[in-house]
């Protein structure tokens, strides 16, 4: 398994011959490097959206319909983008598995907002935030999405029993490094965390360093942009 952060909270994730890209913000992402496009999406095979944000969602449109890749994303954001965009989507809602080959991806709660911009900048319903359970090669990533501690992370944590955890940390919009870190040792037991939405823009937190010290039983990586994580 290989899973590349592309920068803010953007991934590429390679898992039992399946290439899944998390919301995947290149135009625009000041974290992602110019001229690094194709090496980021070369295979992909589907686009998991945890929200209709603009640093999570705008760039879906465009790489779904050039390469031809199915998007993955809550129900209503499904519907308007399958009738009014030609692309073609897997809807589905929290609870809900869908497999992929050899990989199970689940749709699980997150505590955040979704929107999208369309004409004249109004934002627009877009369902409901979500995080992903995807399970394949004997293990369990959790992809939190944006979101703060939430109690579903009690129940989350016992029934799906993620090793890895792909949590948000920079606060502001999100949990913070400090609530994290308390997510992490109340409610998981993760082997591996990669942070994520962390250092993109001045108002959040610009350095991982604090969720490393204060998981130290933990394998916490903070690879660099288009670093592979090999698990």
């Amino acid at each position: 398994m290989k899973i590349t952060w592309l920068g803010h909270a953007s991934f590429r994730i390679e898992i039992e011959g399946a290439v899944l890209l998390i919301d995947p913000w290149l135009e625009g992402n000041p974290s992602f490097p110019k001229g690094k496009e194709d090496a980021a999406l070369s295979g992909a095979t589907h686009i998991l959206v945890t929200h209709g944000h603009g640093d999570h969602a705008s760039s879906t449109l465009t790489i779904a319909k050039e390469r031809g890749i199915p998007i993955l994303c809550i129900h209503e954001l499904s519907e308007q983008w399958s009738a009014t965009q030609g692309v073609e989507t897997i809807g589905f809602g929290k609870g809900g598995t869908v497999t992929l080959g050899k990989v199970a991806v689940t749709m699980v709660n997150a505590v955040h907002s979704s929107s999208v911009d369309f004409a004249g900048g109004r934002p627009t319903y877009a369902g409901s935030e979500a995080g992903y359970m995807i399970a394949g090669e004997g293990h369990t990533i959790y992809v939190s999405g944006d979101t703060d501690i939430m109690a579903d992370m009690d129940w989350m944590g016992d029934f799906y029993n993620p090793d890895i955890g792909i949590l948000c940390c920079g606060g502001h919009y999100t949990m913070g490094m400090e609530g994290a870190a308390y997510a992490a040792r109340r409610y998981f037991d993760f082997k591996t965390v990669i942070p994520c939405h962390y250092g993109t823009f001045p108002i959040l937190a610009q350095s991982a360093q604090p969720l490393v010290d204060a998981l130290p039983d933990v394998d916490v990586r903070t690879p660099a942009v288009m670093e592979a994580v090999e698990i």
